[in-house]
């Protein structure tokens, strides 16, 4: 009986060029944070002092002119854009109408309307220095944001609480060990790199006015992080929410017409 030939051998396996380049990338990212976290002139963190950022007590001390006019917006609430229809890559942490937003101010664009329905808090917002993103965040009965966390340490978050339903603690949100309970009037400052969930377990709408700053450094890291932040105004990330938030402000203002 003849032996058989011997099988041939596997062609060798190509090496994925482009899964390299993204590893390299990755990691030149991760080295990127963790120098722009050890110069931060404010705590790294999850929870930051409030009086870091002083505009946070002129937000505190003025919050019922807020609260007036976000009432005046919840009479509509039905009609505000979910966060996934501005924003489709929230879909991996929220896919309901439980989320609703109302925008004052996104990475270099105001709303007119905005500033048309709430002149108040545009104002205020105003007096902010270094901001990136305003909006009311509301979240809806029994509503839940899954865990997830901010890409880019070069922006801290804060909220106001305006509508925080009872009894405290049914409405809460965990940053990295930190458990928060907001409080009506009350900023809360922190950073949302940490991994953070939310959690509504009331059968009312929890709402804060969420605000997102340039994160304090010394001149020449703070002009490059600046830089970083408007370059990322022009990826399609952004681009199509704020194409998504004119479309949103279009069709409400054409309705409004419509009933006036």
């Amino acid at each position: 009986m003849s032996a058989e030939p011997p099988s041939a051998a596997p062609p060798p396996r190509k090496r994925d060029k482009t899964k390299g380049i993204r590893g390299w990338l990755r990691a030149r990212g991760k080295a990127f944070e963790a120098y722009v976290r050890g110069r931060s002139l404010v705590e790294t963190t999850p929870l930051i002092p409030n009086e870091r950022f002083p505009w946070t007590a002129e937000l505190e001390a003025n919050w019922k002119a807020i609260d007036a006019e976000l009432d005046a917006l919840l009479a509509q609430r039905s009609a505000l854009p979910n966060i996934q229809d501005i924003s489709p890559q929230q879909m991996r942490i929220t896919a309901d109408d439980g989320w609703k937003t109302f925008f004052f101010h996104a990475y270099g664009s105001d709303s007119a309307l905005a500033r048309k329905l709430c002149p108040k808090t545009a104002a205020m917002l105003d007096r902010i220095p270094d901001l990136e993103v305003a909006f009311f965040s509301v979240l809806g009965p029994r509503g839940r944001i899954k865990p997830h966390s901010g890409g880019y340490p070069g922006l801290v978050r804060a909220h106001l609480g305006l509508k925080v339903p009872q009894p405290v603690g049914a409405a809460r949100m965990r940053v990295g060990d930190e458990m928060i309970r907001w409080e009506e009037g009350k900023v809360v400052v922190f950073d949302d790199t940490y991994r953070h969930e939310v959690w509504n377990d009331s059968d009312e709408s929890r709402v804060v006015l969420l605000i997102d700053v340039h994160r304090p450094f010394r001149p020449v890291l703070a002009a490059l992080n600046l830089a970083i932040l408007r370059l990322g105004r022009l990826t399609s990330y952004v681009r199509d929410s704020k194409r998504k938030q004119r479309e949103w402000e279009a069709s409400f203002a054409k309705r409004a017409a419509a009933r006036s």
